[in-house]
């Protein structure tokens, strides 16, 4: 390689450096003024604001069972905020300032996020407040299981480093926009770490805000987002490219009494399409605890269709 091509490579590699710098300034400078230390009794953690009127998105686990707490931004102003709502089976809660918030950020889709696509976490991990960390999104639709028990499911891994603390506070695309919730870490491992996806985090939040808390009924399983074949699609005219896989089916539940085997792809459930959990959670109201509806699978080639009866949660 001559001169001149060391050079162009070097050019090229500055530029490359330099895009990337300038998306994650740039979704730091987004997004880092609303994020949030909390300090609550039972220890402290991050949130992040997303509403201009002072609604702050945090960890169950950071806030739960708060009736207030302590909220500092990166300027050094700090409030109280009070509860609105806790769902500790996502691991999410809902605070309300009681002061002006003087930044708020944006919630994105995180079912348009990319395996590969770069991500940056903002928190106070260990108290060192607005600290930021970059990686990518390392797997889509992973399960974790929530202190309540309950598995949370469409969950982000990403190996942006999340630490104690980190909790509760944002992971960000490069264009600014709040697409998870960071939760967890696998003690003792290096880059695995997680976020509860913003859409959760977006219909979690709006319950809580309304209600207080998040009512639910259940079918009694475990399952995962798959991509459908897409001559499946065409042939049985589904309108969506995804649906849900059983993994796991509870003893005695409304899914094994209604017929469904571990395999089986949900696509629909109640006359409503279903691409992903995420779908079916969103459906499982507490409306439809005790109520016959109909929920369209697919086993092996065939589609099929049968009636099932979810419970209260």
């Amino acid at each position: 390689m001559d001169g001149m091509d060391i050079a162009l490579a070097a050019s090229a590699e500055g530029e490359i450096r330099d895009a990337y710098s300038r998306a994650v300034i740039g979704a730091v400078e987004a997004v880092g003024p609303a994020v949030l230390h909390i300090a609550a009794g039972k220890g402290t953690g991050s949130g992040v604001v997303f509403t201009p009127d002072g609604y702050v998105l945090t960890n169950s686990h950071v806030a739960g069972g708060e009736s207030r707490v302590t909220a500092t931004f990166p300027d050094g102003r700090s409030m109280g905020a009070r509860l609105v709502g806790d769902d500790p089976e996502t691991d999410l809660a809902v605070l309300r300032l009681e002061g002006e918030a003087p930044a708020d950020a944006r919630l994105g889709e995180a079912r348009r996020l990319a395996v590969g696509q770069l991500v940056i976490a903002i928190g106070n991990p260990y108290g060192f407040q607005a600290t930021v960390t970059a990686g990518v999104v390392s797997a889509l639709g992973r399960s974790l299981r929530a202190r309540s028990g309950r598995l949370i499911d469409g969950v982000i891994q990403t190996d942006a480093a999340l630490n104690p603390g980190n909790s509760g506070g944002p992971l960000v695309n490069a264009v600014g926009e709040v697409v998870g919730i960071n939760t967890a870490i696998i003690a003792g491992a290096q880059g695995l770490c997680f976020a509860i996806s913003a859409d959760t985090a977006a219909f979690v939040a709006s319950r809580l805000i309304r209600e207080g808390r998040v009512r639910r009924s259940a079918i009694g399983l475990s399952g995962h987002d798959i991509v459908l074949p897409r001559r499946f699609v065409r042939f049985h005219k589904l309108a969506r490219e995804s649906g849900v896989r059983v993994e796991a089916l509870v003893p005695d539940g409304a899914a094994q009494a209604a017929g469904l085997k571990t395999g089986d792809v949900i696509v629909a459930f109640d006359g409503v399409s279903v691409g992903s959990i995420d779908d079916l959670h969103r459906l499982l109201t507490e409306e439809r605890a005790g109520k016959t509806v109909p929920i369209g699978f697919l086993r092996g080639t065939e589609q099929h269709a049968v009636e099932i009866v979810p419970k209260a949660r």
